[in-house]
């Protein structure tokens, strides 16, 4: 999948307005210091987003939600889904009904600790789509673990992996990582990686 201006402008508005914005976005997903969190990370969690669709109440709302959820990746900073948040308030205010607009802000912001509440079908789909990759193949997870390694390079090994596994106990610490019907057939595999890759790292911090 690619990031296209249609595809926008379908939850937006066909405008000037939103070309530029949509350009600001794409530009900002696509710096330099990013290795996972880039535009291709973009493009597989609004695909994901729109296989679970159907399970959304506002999937416009998620949609655009996916768009913002790191369009701000700091990786030096611990605020970025809270900035991505006020980035996505400015950036569509005026192209969106104000009620989905207060939703999107608030679906970004959620994005920071993957979380939702039982009765949060937006919310659910969602971080399910940002969390998809958790269930990848073994190979393709390593990519991802490998990725995050490298937007983290300004840490040495034992500040990384410290936070690292700090991360990875958080997420298998939630109830469950999936909360879509669809999705939760994923949750075993997911735990089977996270699981894997924490004993590695516990295993080269003790060493």
């Amino acid at each position: 999948m690619t990031v296209r201006f249609e595809d926008f402008a379908a939850l937006t508005e066909d405008s000037p307005t939103a070309r530029t914005e949509w350009a600001a976005v794409v530009d900002a997903w696509g710096e330099e210091h990013r290795r996972y969190h880039d535009l291709a990370h973009l493009a597989a969690v609004l695909g994901v987003a729109g296989q679970l669709a159907g399970h959304a109440t506002d999937p416009v709302a998620v949609a655009l939600a996916a768009w913002y959820h790191d369009v701000v990746y700091d990786p030096t900073a611990g605020d970025n889904e809270e900035v991505s948040a006020q980035r996505a308030q400015a950036g569509l205010r005026g192209m969106v009904p104000d009620d989905r607009l207060a939703q999107v802000v608030r679906l970004v912001r959620l994005t920071a600790g993957h979380d939702p509440a039982g009765d949060d079908a937006d919310g659910a789909v969602l971080c399910d789509a940002d969390l998809a990759v958790l269930a990848s193949p073994a190979q393709a997870y390593a990519a991802y673990a490998s990725a995050v390694r490298e937007e983290y390079g300004h840490l040495d090994d034992a500040t990384f992996t410290a936070g690292r596994i700090g991360v990875l106990e958080s997420l298998l610490a939630l109830p469950a990582l999936f909360r879509t019907p669809t999705a939760q057939s994923w949750e075993a595999p997911a735990r089977a990686n996270l699981t894997a890759e924490l004993q590695l790292l516990r295993a080269r911090a003790a060493s």
